[in-house]
């Protein structure tokens, strides 16, 4: 009885593992046609878009792209190079806009005198745009969109 149990569960294993095996080439992966004992040429690395404009937003509450280049930028719990153009105190300067109310609230609503530390760290919301092609297809529809193509549907 036990060596039955002992079958069964090495059976449970071994036969998902087999059933998932293919032969070379038709599995899909992010090597495409490289076979595994090849190095794949690395692709061209993207431009980022540094234009500066702001772009719109394609969904309520969506944070802001970043428009600009953000390569060496320091952020750590001493800096954050992101506050020398978008604190209060630069925006006139800098003409940045000022990150919003809500990054110097707490978690509790309560407004504080500096950048609350849940949002401090930009990138964890905040991403620079590259002009280069989608790596998979995108149908996003923005809501307005929507709203104006049933308006004009029923009309």
């Amino acid at each position: 009885m036990k060596n039955l149990i002992k079958i069964g569960m090495l059976l449970s294993v071994l036969l998902p593992a087999t059933s998932t095996l293919a032969a070379p080439g038709e599995v899909a992966t992010l090597r495409e046609k490289t076979s595994i004992d090849q190095q794949k040429k690395p692709g061209i690395i993207p431009k980022v878009i540094n234009s500066d404009i702001k772009q719109a937003r394609n969904y309520p509450m969506q944070p802001p792209v970043i428009p600009h280049k953000i390569r060496n930028y320091e952020v750590n719990l001493n800096t954050n190079k992101c506050m020398s153009c978008h604190s209060r105190q630069r925006t006139e300067e800098s003409q940045a806009p000022m990150v919003s109310v809500t990054h110097f609230m707490d978690r509790d609503g309560n407004f504080l005198a500096e950048i609350s530390p849940r949002r401090y760290f930009c990138n964890q919301c905040h991403v620079p745009q590259f002009d280069t092609k989608p790596v998979v297809e995108n149908e996003f529809v923005d809501m307005h969109a929507i709203m104006k193509q049933k308006s004009l549907a029923q009309k």
